[in-house]
């Protein structure tokens, strides 16, 4: 049977998504990736994207291989998921103002401009934008939800470590998982 779910790691940009993945990775879970976007500094132990996502609209062929899989869905996304799948979707939240600093501090390294949103709208539409999911996610006949929190992740691993298990059905290996968090990331602390 959970060869037949998709699981799925969703949430805002940089709310430690890419974390989750790494975490699920090395308890056992094969993740779905191309390796188109490599580690960088703001995600020094990579990405864990599969770019076919992004056209989730347009092209929903490759969730068949998915099965079985972890993969990364942005929440903007979630709504294009096929009903005829069975998904158990890891939704990480952060705190807002660690999520802005961090979108800057990767918009600055990018030599991107940072002002073309003011932080308070900025905060208001995600805050709008994670509600409106949440909502469609309770409404989900053919989807499970477990909800964490960022910084309870990295400050008590072993706990959320153990809550993703006993959710995906207590076959990760939770000592490699616990080897995943790296507290010395948690670089935007609120």
């Amino acid at each position: 049977m959970q060869q037949e779910i998709i699981t799925i790691v969703s949430g805002l940009p940089r709310s430690g998504t890419s974390m989750m993945m790494k975490i699920l990775e090395s308890g056992g879970l094969d993740p779905l990736t191309d390796g188109i976007r490599s580690a960088d500094d703001d995600n020094p132990k990579g990405y864990f994207e599969f770019e076919r996502v992004k056209k989730l609209k347009q092209d929903k062929s490759w969730l068949s291989n998915a099965r079985g899989k972890v993969v990364k869905v942005i929440s903007a996304l979630l709504n294009e998921l096929p009903s005829d799948y069975h998904y158990k979707i890891i939704f990480l939240h952060r705190k807002m103002d660690e999520i802005l600093a961090s979108q800057k501090k990767m918009l600055q390294r990018r030599g991107e401009p940072t002002d073309k949103v003011p932080d308070e709208i900025m905060a208001a539409e995600f805050e709008k934008h994670v509600h409106q999911v949440q909502k469609w996610l309770e409404e989900q006949p053919n989807i499970d939800v477990l909800y964490l929190t960022y910084h309870e992740v990295v400050e008590s691993p072993l706990e959320n470590i153990r809550k993703v298990n006993t959710f995906l059905g207590n076959s990760l290996d939770e000592s490699k998982m616990m080897t995943a968090v790296d507290n010395s990331l948690y670089r935007n602390r609120a």
